[in-house]
């Protein structure tokens, strides 16, 4: 794809390490303006270890996702705990397509430039977002967070077909699920500004979705595996079952799910919260 001497490698390692949260956004941007440009190569490097952790800032406080409070958007402070629960998962998103560009390195360039445009995406939601609790009055970091968006990284670090069938296909599938149901609450009070950003995101997010699905059945394919038994198989493997609830069912469509797995997740949207 280039004809440059500079290793892409190295540089992803440095955003993926990178603890301060503006370099890290800024890494990761110019990371696929650069490969884009053709002036990053897939040199040799060695073999991806086992990260300790990402780099992220030392706040927020990282507590278990049922020690994170939930407030109401009738106060400032619920106002701005939402948004920054948000904020926090695309941090972690940053992350996560560093990690999948950075780790796998036996796929092909389009995988390579596929994850890298997702990071620089998810950087751009992250700003987003970032501007409205500034608005707000507060910052990164004013509230704790969990932790699961990158435990999930840890569990699949070692294939990617698992990472690609997990992580895209459940953990920000959900994402697509609630989206709708946040920006009406927003809306009730008025927020139409987050109203806003986040219809950004989800146009966005649909298309991160698609491509972990295309990645997914690609991988199937290539191991002579059928995609839906596989995921299901997965599904239960790592007790991520999927539950009654509502699903974006358009949104779903659109990132490539098939008309079975859509069929299926009507019938359970239909099934009581308590099912």
């Amino acid at each position: 794809m280039t004809h440059s001497t500079v290793s892409l490698y190295p540089l992803l390692e440095q955003a993926l390490l990178c603890r301060d949260v503006e370099e890290k956004l800024s890494l990761a941007e110019r990371l696929f303006q650069d490969w884009r440009a053709g002036s990053l190569a897939r040199l040799a490097a060695a073999d991806p270890y086992a990260l300790p952790e990402a780099g992220r800032p030392e706040r927020p406080e990282l507590v278990h996702p049922a020690r994170v409070p939930r407030r109401g958007l009738s106060t400032r402070q619920g106002h701005g705990a939402l948004l920054h629960a948000i904020a926090h998962i695309e941090f972690n998103a940053v992350n996560l397509a560093l990690d999948a560009a950075w780790r796998f390195r036996d796929m092909p360039d389009g995988f390579v430039d596929d994850w890298l445009r997702v990071a620089a995406e998810e950087a751009g939601h992250f700003r987003l977002l970032q501007d409205r609790l500034r608005e707000l009055g507060f910052a990164y970091g004013d509230f704790p967070a969990h932790d699961g968006l990158w435990a999930m990284t840890r569990k699949t670090d070692h294939d990617v077909m698992i990472r690609m069938a997990l992580v895209p296909r459940v953990l920000e599938a959900r994402g697509l699920d609630v989206t709708p149901g946040i920006q009406r609450r927003l809306a009730a009070i008025g927020d139409t500004a987050s109203v806003a950003v986040l219809d950004i995101i989800l146009r966005d997010e649909i298309g991160h979705v698609q491509i972990g699905n295309r990645w997914f059945c690609e991988l199937c394919r290539q191991r002579g595996l059928e995609p839906q038994a596989t995921f299901r198989r997965l599904l239960d493997e790592y007790a991520m079952q999927l539950h009654p609830g509502d699903y974006n069912l358009p949104a779903r469509e659109a990132a490539g799910f098939f008309a079975d797995e859509l069929a299926a997740l009507a019938r359970l949207g239909e099934q009581p919260a308590d099912a």
